[in-house]
C-alpha cells in the first residue's frame, strides 16, 4: 500500500489528488467509477480534465527524457 495512504500530511481533498495521479501514472485503466466520484467531492468535470492533462503531460515528459536520457536543465551551471 502506498505511503501517502497512511501519512497524517495530507488533507481528503490532497489524498484523493494524490491517489488519482497514482493510478492515472500506473496505468489509466486502474482507475474506477469511484475514483472519479472521490475527485468530484472536490473537483469540477472540467477541473479534472485538467488535472488528468497535467498529469499525464508530467509523465509523458519524464518517460519522454528518460528513453532519450535527457538531464533535465535545473537553471544551474
Amino acid at each position: 500500500m502506498p505511503f501517502y495512504q497512511h501519512s497524517n500530511a495530507f488533507d481528503e481533498k490532497e489524498l484523493a489528488t494524490i491517489r488519482y495521479a497514482d493510478l492515472v501514472s500506473r496505468g489509466a485503466s486502474a482507475t474506477r467509477r469511484e475514483t472519479l466520484e472521490a475527485l468530484g467531492k472536490f473537483f469540477t468535470e472540467d477541473e479534472i480534465v485538467q488535472l488528468t492533462l497535467v498529469i499525464c503531460m508530467a509523465n509523458f515528459t519524464n518517460r519522454f527524457n528518460d528513453a532519450l536520457q535527457v538531464k533535465p536543465d535545473l537553471g544551474e551551471d
